[in-house]
């Protein structure tokens, strides 16, 4: 620690050393250290600048006795240079005003006028450094917003934040070590899911919303061929946001097939039926406002600042919204399926972890809350319901655990009962709710990807049906994955197993990460904006917990 100390000094003092003025510049910064270290005593622990300084042996970081350091210089150039703050946001009005001030009193103001203006600096770097790597969505108001939802609704709700690849502290200091303030904050904005081409989209819409939006279509169906006085007004909209492909920006009132082909990719792009047909849905979307727009991309940004930006070269990502997984090896698109996720009124949490082993033939051992909520009910109907479903009862959670004859218990006591001390356990096979094969990544929420014997409903377009889990639509070609990139899974052999129905689990040499996450608008990998349903309602409750800048 002590090594860093007079390497911050060294750092620090070079400029000046270069210049001569050693003594006097020595004199200053001992000063200087003494008085913030003496303002700071009465602060509690937490108090951001006390942690700070504590960090830095309270040398200041943003003064020289005759001049600003050029950590303040690199940090207004960012906050100038930053595309997303505009000049009447506080931090740009801010880093404006300190410009101003180290103006007025360097080299001759006060020694306490330069105090006061290491503080500012430190609370404008505080200020950047939030906005930049923790975002505008206040979270612990949603955090409580998903608590009231578990109190009034009893909807188990949960979603998990990362932060940046260094804290606030752990970054200045760097900084110092690297000799660049500006280096440091690059490093530490997220290069995953596509997170500058979303700036663009940002400014690009900007640019729409100063130049007017678009107009509003009319309703009414369309059809290729058909003529109608909104397809002039159609093309227009498409035009604006650089989705009328190859057409022509002309009056015609013909629907035809070149205009089709830009629909239809529209519709792509907000999973909406792509048939071409221009309907209510389609219209709806098309008549989103640019203001709608826009806050669905601000939005989205702030998600991602917050998603666990881990840069492997395998990855698992499954966007609830998009019903859809993605496994992604060197950045691109080794696979693409869909799944099914949690119902509104058991959604499936947004987290991280990582895949470190597969199960086939798995047993499902079923969740105290559904063996409460639907299997007691069952029972009180008819004792035999558990076994017409291949469900067994057993006494405790060992292999070898007595099996229970539920007819033999008084079910009535368990209707209203917290808690139920029985094992329900559906054995493996073709029914069995996990299907074949399970994936697991352990976790607080019990949530794992599984395979499915409900095979139908993934030729639904909104496939929000399971308790939490996630359900996938090709399993065997994710655990053929598998077995290419991890030697701890033998597709033969597992092929083998799966004609059986012996649990059996397979240990991966290698685990790999896997997010879930929900985002609503963002870019894919060929470039193009998407745009999802807010299938949970997290966009309505966190619009309203924006913060301004």
């Amino acid at each position: 620690m002590k090594h860093f100390y007079l390497y911050l000094l060294k750092i620090l003092f070079l400029p000046i050393i270069l210049v001569g003025g050693v003594a006097s510049a020595y004199e200053f910064h001992e000063k200087a250290s003494e008085t913030i270290a003496e303002s700071l005593s009465d602060r509690p622990a937490k108090d951001f600048l006390k942690q700070l300084y504590k960090e830095l042996y309270y040398v200041p970081v943003w003064i020289h006795e005759d001049r600003a350091s050029s950590f303040a210089l690199e940090l207004f150039d960012a906050i100038a240079q930053d595309p997303l703050l505009t000049d009447d946001t506080k931090l740009r009005t801010d880093a404006v005003s300190l410009m101003k001030q180290s103006k007025e009193i360097f080299p001759n103001g006060s020694f306490s006028q330069k105090i006061t203006f290491e503080f500012a600096m430190s609370q404008l770097y505080k200020g950047y450094s939030d906005y930049l790597f923790y975002g505008s969505i206040d979270w612990g108001k949603f955090a409580s917003k998903l608590a009231q939802l578990k109190s009034s609704e009893e909807i188990e709700a949960d979603w998990v934040t990362y932060g940046p690849k260094q804290n606030q502290y752990e970054l200045i200091k760097n900084a110092i070590i690297q000799g660049s303030l500006a280096k440091s904050l690059s490093k530490n904005i997220p290069k995953g899911y596509r997170y500058q081409a979303m700036v663009d989209e940002i400014l690009k819409y900007r640019a729409l919303k100063a130049k007017g939006g678009w107009e509003t279509i009319p309703n009414g169906t369309i059809k290729v061929g058909q003529s109608s006085s909104s397809i002039p007004l159609i093309r227009k909209r498409l035009a604006a946001t650089q989705e009328l492909g190859d057409c022509t920006l002309s009056d015609s009132l013909v629907y035809d097939e070149c205009l089709k082909k830009a629909i239809v990719d529209f519709q792509k792009n907000h999973r909406l039926g792509a048939d071409g047909t221009i309907g209510p849905q389609t219209l709806k979307a098309l008549n989103m406002s640019v203001d709608e727009r826009l806050a669905l991309l601000n939005l989205n940004l702030e998600r991602i600042k917050r998603l666990n930006h881990r840069y492997e070269n395998k990855h698992i990502v499954i966007n609830i919204p998009d019903f859809m997984l993605t496994f992604e090896e060197n950045g691109k698109v080794k696979k693409e399926m869909r799944v099914i996720v949690g119902e509104k009124k058991h959604p499936t949490p947004i987290f991280s972890n990582r895949v470190s082993y597969i199960v086939l033939n798995p047993y499902w051992n079923i969740p105290k809350s559904i063996v409460q909520k639907e299997m007691i009910p069952k029972l009180l109907k008819n004792p035999k319901a558990m076994a017409n479903r291949n469900i067994e009862i057993r006494q405790g959670w060992t292999s070898d655990a007595a099996k229970v004859d539920p007819a033999t218990i008084d079910w009535n006591q368990y209707k209203d009962a917290k808690t139920v001390p029985f094992r329900f356990a559906q054995v493996p096979g073709d029914h069995n709710a996990l299907g074949r094969v399970k994936f697991m990544f352990p976790n607080n929420f019990s949530v794992y990807m599984h395979d499915t014997p409900t095979k139908h409903l993934f030729n639904r377009d909104v496939r929000a049906f399971s308790h939490g889990c996630i359900r996938l639509g090709e399993p065997k070609e994710l655990l053929k994955i598998f077995a290419e990139i991890d030697g701890g899974v033998d597709h033969r052999k597992s092929e083998e197993v799966l004609k059986t129905k012996n649990e059996t689990q397979l240990g991966l040499n290698n685990s790999v990460p896997v997010d879930i996450i929900y985002l609503t608008a963002w870019v894919n990998h060929s470039g193009k904006v998407q745009w999802r349903d807010d299938i949970y309602g997290y966009d309505a409750i966190q619009l309203k917990l924006m913060k301004q800048w």
